[in-house]
This record gives C-alpha cells, sequence and structure tokens, in this order.
C-alpha cells in the first residue's frame, strides 16, 4: 500500500525505517532519503511506525 503519493513511500518502506530505529514519521521519511511534502500522510505514518515501534518493544521484553 502506499504512504506518501507525494514520495511514493509504501508502507512496507515506512515499517523498514521504523524498524530501523526511525521514532517518528519525520524521521522514517528522512532515513528514506525524503521529507513530507503536502503532510496529509503523516498521521498514517505515524500510526505504522508507532506499530512497529511497539513490536520492537514486545519482542525485547520476551527476549529479557
Amino acid at each position: 500500500m502506499i504512504v506518501c503519493i507525494c514520495n511514493a513511500l509504501s508502507e512496507d518502506e515506512v515499517r523498514t525505517a521504523a524498524r530501523a530505529g526511525a521514532p517518528c514519521a519525520k524521521s522514517a521519511y528522512a532515513h528514506l532519503g525524503c521529507e513530507a511534502q503536502c503532510g496529509s500522510c503523516l498521521c498514517f505514518a505515524q500510526e505504522i511506525v508507532d506499530e512497529e515501534r511497539a513490536q520492537l518493544l514486545q519482542v525485547d521484553a520476551v527476549a529479557a
């Protein structure tokens, strides 16, 4: 699914950036070499980042 039309970013790309450590949508975009243009995608992108970060925390908690 496309998250950002302006930058042609997919959901998978945003998830990958979040897994790599991006704590917010804007930093995920920066990790992918771009920045938000119109901004209409930022809420959805942040939801994706939050989901991925929560999953990473769960994995860390189980591993501990």
